[in-house]
């Protein structure tokens, strides 16, 4: 069983921590659950990697702030700046030192790119490998819901007004007779072809756990969020990109873009698949998780990253001195 612990940040916001083996692993897997969601989203990737790995690899997942069993924040610090902050803590608390690979949903791979921007020495010091599933480095830029462009931009225009309202209502949470006759749009906006009703369940049960302020406050950041030049910086690591064909909210040119600046990124479009590919497609994610981390911790294998350590390009990428 996953060890629960907290950890309190320096604005006093306690963050929710699950951590799954033993500090002295090779490697430390950091995963990030997407925006209104919480750490529950991984459930199946934790169980796999814990499977093939075992004692080899460590696995954290953690509820970002505002979100699942973390608690709410100031308003001023909804923004995907602090959350790459938050990441270089709990990376400083849980897992200082060490190689880490960092696996990010939706917001949570923004996350990611935001950390590297922010926090560049500490980011090349410690990251080993990257993940990116069903996330953008372009903000709202490809989002159009699966509809027509006008159609589109009327309903960011409502999202982002009703944002605005959310994010003042503070701790508060969206009530869950609300969620549930809201299902069907929920299923709608996240998932593709097939949705299991299980994961409906819990995607609405996440839902409904996030502070209203989480909720409205984030909108913002994630929409102005351009990072294609910092993610340029980090072709030297092993990484991954996935997306589902059908994803409303990350469509495929998301990932593509991630791609085109990681070039030796493997992409892998789902069919049918929508936004939630860790539950709708789990294999496939596991697959790309056990990839990235094979390659870190058998650097000598095929397609590793010969030569190289956390954050250092191999030697035939480096410039002279």
């Amino acid at each position: 069983m996953p060890e629960q612990t907290e950890i309190r940040l320096p604005d006093g916001v306690r963050l929710h921590v699950e951590v799954a083996g033993a500090a002295d692993a090779g490697v430390t897997v950091i995963l990030l659950h997407g925006w209104t969601l919480d750490a529950r989203s991984w459930h199946r990737q934790l169980a796999a990697l814990d499977e093939v790995f075992g004692t080899s690899v460590r696995l954290v997942a953690y509820d970002a702030r505002g979100h699942g069993r973390s608690s709410c924040m100031p308003l001023p610090t909804a923004t995907l700046a602090q959350l790459g902050d938050d990441l270089a803590a709990v990376l400083d608390a849980i897992a200082p030192t060490g190689r880490v690979v960092l696996v990010g949903h939706s917001m949570g791979g923004m996350t990611i790119m935001e950390y590297a921007h922010r926090h560049p020495d500490h980011f090349a010091a410690r990251t080993a490998g990257l993940a990116f599933v069903s996330t953008t480095a372009e903000g709202h830029t490809h989002t159009v819901y699966g509809l027509s462009p006008r159609i589109a931009r009327l309903i960011r225009l409502a999202e982002t007004t009703g944002a605005g309202v959310l994010a003042r209502c503070g701790a508060w949470r969206p009530p869950r007779a609300l969620l549930r006759a809201l299902r069907p749009s929920i299923r709608w906006l996240l998932f593709g072809d097939r949705c299991d009703p299980t994961d409906i369940r819990l995607v609405t049960s996440a839902v409904a756990r996030a502070s209203l302020r989480s909720i409205g406050g984030f909108r913002a950041s994630i929409g102005a969020q351009h990072r294609l030049e910092t993610l340029a910086t980090l072709a030297h690591l092993p990484a991954v990109a996935l997306v589902g064909d059908r994803d409303r909210l990350t469509p495929p040119p998301c990932a593509e873009s991630i791609a085109a600046a990681l070039p030796a990124t493997e992409l892998t479009v789902c069919p049918g698949a929508g936004h939630m590919l860790m539950m709708e497609r789990p294999d496939e994610v596991n697959d790309a998780l056990r990839a990235v981390l094979r390659q870190v911790l058998d650097p000598d294998a095929p397609g590793g990253p010969a030569g190289s350590t956390p954050g250092t390009p191999p030697a035939a990428d480096r410039a002279p001195a």
